[in-house]
């Protein structure tokens, strides 16, 4: 839990947990487990696709973190997520695809 005094402090403090502990734990175990079970190397599937993708959700993510978190009342919060979660799954299957077929 991230509680700070100073609200805007906090949803900041809270969006920066989990773009930097979340997000990019997330994806490492994304790409490698996808490149493991597609009998290719995770070594190479991390360095073809991770930076890119990183720098996909950082741009994406955090705008929609603190809207969500600052304006979303707490019980909608899941699905605000959820539904972006749709295209970013796409964006990733796509992501993941492109590295596959080079």
């Amino acid at each position: 839990k991230v509680v700070l005094k100073n609200k805007n402090a906090e949803i900041i403090a809270r969006v920066a947990c989990d773009q930097t502990i979340f997000a990019s734990t997330n994806l490492f175990v994304f790409l490698s487990s996808m490149a493991i079970m597609e009998g290719s190397s995770p070594k190479d599937k991390l360095d073809q696709s991770y930076w890119t993708a990183l720098k996909s959700n950082w741009m994406v993510w955090p705008f929609i973190q603190c809207v969500n978190f600052k304006l979303v009342p707490l019980h909608h919060r899941v699905l605000v997520v959820n539904v972006i979660s749709l295209g970013w799954n796409c964006y990733l299957s796509f992501l993941n695809s492109q590295s596959s077929a080079k």
